[in-house]
């Protein structure tokens, strides 16, 4: 679960003495870790262990973005989001991203590029989101999961970024996809695209 520590950050590392579940849930589970501090002085750790996910930011040929609008129960209120969803066991990351562009707005892409992953709680989660961008995009059947209602609609750069500055697009990921596409088209942060498999 731990990553070797880089050479200058030995004396930040914590070493875990003992760690057991928690409680283990159809889809999330926690871990309660016993650590050892930098200063010799011991702590707990609880965690949310999470199979990881990807998320697309899917470009329309005239610029304009897909997202998709759905309920989110532990916050009460519809969100606004980029499309997304947790990787199934085995699955490569590529391959969910089709699945789940393809599951949840009909939309498949003829080109795509991996941008890179954010950790989106890092204080108590494993959680990886791997951040694809989709492009050639030709509309087709979408079929939603059992359960997922979800709405589909497209707006521009600017509009989600004014829905941010309002406080309506607070969704961390889709946050950080936007923050990749302005440094995307700003020629500061590069893709790599490949036709899709």
């Amino acid at each position: 679960m731990s990553a070797s520590p880089t050479p200058g950050d030995v004396h930040l590392r914590e070493e875990t003495l003992l760690s057991e579940r928690a409680y283990r849930g159809k889809f999330l589970h926690v871990r309660r870790d016993d650590v050892r501090l930098p200063d010799g002085s011991n702590a707990e750790r609880e965690y949310i262990v999470h199979p990881g996910a990807v998320m697309v930011v899917p470009l329309l040929p005239d610029g304009r973005l897909v997202v998709e609008r759905q309920w989110r129960h532990p916050l009460a209120r519809v969100m606004l989001e980029f499309p997304a969803g947790k990787l199934d066991a085995g699955e490569a990351p590529l391959i969910c991203g089709i699945r789940e562009l393809a599951e949840e707005t009909g939309y498949r892409a003829a080109e795509w590029a991996r941008a890179g992953i954010l950790h989106n709680a890092i204080a108590y989660s494993n959680e990886g989101i791997e951040v694809w961008f989709a492009r050639g995009l030709r509309l087709g059947e979408r079929r939603l999961d059992v359960g997922e209602f979800l709405d589909v609609t497209d707006m521009s750069a600017e509009q989600l970024d004014e829905a941010a500055r309002r406080g309506e697009l607070t969704d961390a990921k889709t946050l950080i996809g936007l923050l990749w596409l302005q440094n995307w088209r700003a020629g500061r942060w590069p893709l790599d695209w490949s036709p899709a498999p």
